[in-house]
């Protein structure tokens, strides 16, 4: 029996009606270097078909414990059907990116039916009209549930169905995991006494063996190094409705690294902040609704350790931290912008402004179901969400070389992500290939000129990039030439 953790299941205690907790992942295909330059929607299905064994997450669905006395378990579906999960559209007029993003806005609105594995696919044809993409292009757009993966074991799924060449070689390698058996009523009744009898004691044992990082971790929480500074209200920390809306831009990743080289000690991360934080500068000066406090960015941070000796159980599941971070949208030197977050960042990561990514995951395994039930309800619909951040930003490095599925090269990738009441604004930094999407998720009633805001991105780059180029360029020009003796 494998049961969901702590962090699984709070996205499922989490989701509501207008704000659900999948994740969209898009992809676009150039079906020229495929066998007879075709992909055929039945050539897709085959090909998900053949790589099911890769992952467990394809074929499992949720089976909840009455009364959510204790966590759900994972289980396999002895009724699945591939055909219900992956589906066939065609972009409809002027099938240009504009209706492309409100078709994938759409799709990333709809419920799952939860009965089944929490995944399903959207083929789209007819991306005929959009820059960059030659013609006959299409898209896969991916859902998925959170409760099932976090963005590193995503990144895992969707690479199981990605091919290092067009004749079909896999790109990663993946272990055939045991199925996963329906727990009975007595055996989930059981366990759910247990885990509610013994939790208060392994929290203790928790919080006892990691008491002097706590003490700590409540001296920096009082220190003034933040001077004070609360999270600001703007007009993304608002009710958030079911319509959503979705854009993108992609960049060079080149130019990102320039950046970082700019300032000693940046990292990709830093510059993507610093992007983010300039463009909404601009998009909230541009409204007169900027701030005299810096936004406030909720960063998720993942928990795995870099090298495993061992795969990642089950193939899926969350195991992700977070750090609160001020993106420094109240400076208007871009620069001095960058050296503040990567100031910041730097001390986050040496645990001076927060909890271990460890200890955060050790105390969250141990809180009962039914806390877990209530603690969403009261972030997320209670009105405590705006006092935490003003939106998400999520930076997830993904595969640099070019990868294949049917024989189509994939050209592009986007991600859409969830939101919630008073957290309108989600930035995704997916990455592939060369090039880094900044895929935005946001609401109709929020963000109506979305296109403008995608403006104010790419005007944040182009001017962190041009101070970067001139501090650049200065600095070769003060070292002196060796002058090689006679």
């Amino acid at each position: 029996m494998q049961q969901l953790s702590a962090q699984d299941a709070q996205f499922l205690y989490m989701e509501s009606e207008d704000n659900l907790t999948h994740v969209t992942a898009v992809y676009t295909y150039d079906p020229s270097t495929a066998p007879d330059g075709k992909v055929r929607f039945k050539d897709i299905i085959h090909h998900v078909e053949s790589r099911l064994d890769a992952s467990p997450i394809f074929t499992r669905r949720l089976v909840h414990v009455p009364f959510e006395l204790d966590y759900p378990y994972w289980a396999d579906d002895e009724f699945f059907d591939i055909e219900f999960h992956i589906r066939h559209g065609r972009l409809p007029e002027p099938a240009d990116w504009r209706q492309f993003c409100i078709h994938m806005a759409r799709f990333h609105s709809r419920p799952m039916p939860m009965r089944h594995p929490p995944w399903e696919m959207y083929v789209v044809e007819g991306l005929d009209n959009i820059p960059g993409l030659p013609p006959g292009s299409y898209a896969i757009a991916t859902k998925i549930h959170h409760a099932a993966v976090d963005g590193a074991s995503a990144m895992k799924f969707f690479g199981a169905l990605c091919d290092i060449d067009a004749d079909g070689t896999p790109a990663f390698d993946t272990e055939t995991t045991e199925r996963s058996r329906e727990p009975t009523l007595p055996q989930m009744l059981g366990r759910a006494i247990f885990n509610n009898a013994t939790s208060p004691v392994r929290m203790f044992d928790t919080v006892l063996r990691n008491a002097p990082t706590l003490y700590q971790a409540i001296q920096n929480k009082f220190r003034p190094d933040d001077d004070g500074a609360g999270v600001p209200d703007t007009r993304f920390n608002v009710p958030v409705s079911a319509h959503k809306m979705f854009d993108a831009t992609v960049f060079d990743l080149a130019d990102f690294k320039t950046i970082r080289q700019a300032f000693d000690g940046a990292t990709i991360n830093d510059v993507v902040l610093a992007v983010c934080g300039g463009g909404l500068r601009r998009y909230l000066q541009q409204h007169g609704e900027l701030p005299d406090r810096s936004l406030v960015a909720w960063v998720p941070i993942n928990a795995r350790p870099r090298k495993s000796a061992s795969p990642d159980p089950g193939h899926g599941g969350n195991r992700i931290t977070a750090m609160t971070a001020r993106i420094f949208t109240d400076i208007e030197n871009p620069l001095a912008r960058l050296r503040e977050i990567a100031k910041m960042t730097r001390r986050s990561k040496e645990a001076k402004a927060g909890l271990s990514a460890r200890l955060m995951t050790d105390l969250t395994q141990h809180v009962p179901a039914a806390t877990q039930v209530l603690a969403g309800r009261l972030v997320l619909r209670a009105g405590m969400a705006p006092k935490l951040c003003n939106l998400f930003i999520s930076n997830v490095p993904g595969p640099q070389t070019t990868l294949y599925m049917n024989g189509a090269k994939i050209l592009h990738n986007y991600a859409m992500a969830p939101l919630a009441n008073g957290m309108g604004l989600f930035i995704a930094t997916p990455s592939y290939n060369g090039q880094i999407s900044f895929s935005v998720t946001s609401a109709r009633e929020i963000l109506p000129d979305i296109d403008f805001f995608m403006e104010c991105l790419r005007s944040s780059l182009d001017e962190l990039l041009e101070s970067a180029n001139g501090v650049l360029d200065a600095a070769s020009v003060s070292v002196p030439e060796k002058v090689t003796p006679q």
